[in-house]
């Protein structure tokens, strides 16, 4: 899936089009939940009930987890099925496009350790947090 790029392109459009696809990107993964979502639907290993999904998320209210997995769902990442019985039974699970985050995100945790431990050494800030 990982395309080789030549960063320092001579190109000003090419330029400008990984810009926007990276602006893209980013954009569908702001809020303030949705990272926490697909992390523990990462951590899952498979479809999560609505119930499940908000005692993992913790600190949310329903309506604002309702709402970014509705954005997630229309953005491909997550995937909402129903099934017909009483009370209704819903699952929410990370879709291929939401699985396909998988490596930008564990590339994105490298990046903010390295960033936070090089902003911890020049500030002379405890080091010693947890890496996850």
């Amino acid at each position: 899936m990982a395309i080789e790029r030549d960063w320092r392109c001579d190109d000003p459009k090419q330029r400008m089009i990984w810009a926007a696809a990276t602006r893209d990107a980013l954009q569908v993964l702001e809020g303030k939940w949705k990272i926490v979502i697909i992390c523990q639907l990462f951590a899952a290993k498979g479809p999560l009930r609505f119930s499940e999904l908000e005692k993992r998320v913790e600190g949310v209210n329903q309506k604002m987890l309702i709402q970014q997995l509705k954005e997630l769902e229309k953005d491909g990442i997550v995937t909402r099925t129903v099934y017909p019985q009483v009370p209704p039974r819903v699952e929410y699970a990370l879709s291929e496009m939401g699985i396909a985050l998988g490596p930008s995100m564990a590339e994105l945790i490298d990046w903010a350790f390295m960033r936070r431990d090089m902003r911890q050494s020049s500030t002379g800030l405890n080091a010693d947090l947890p890496r996850g």
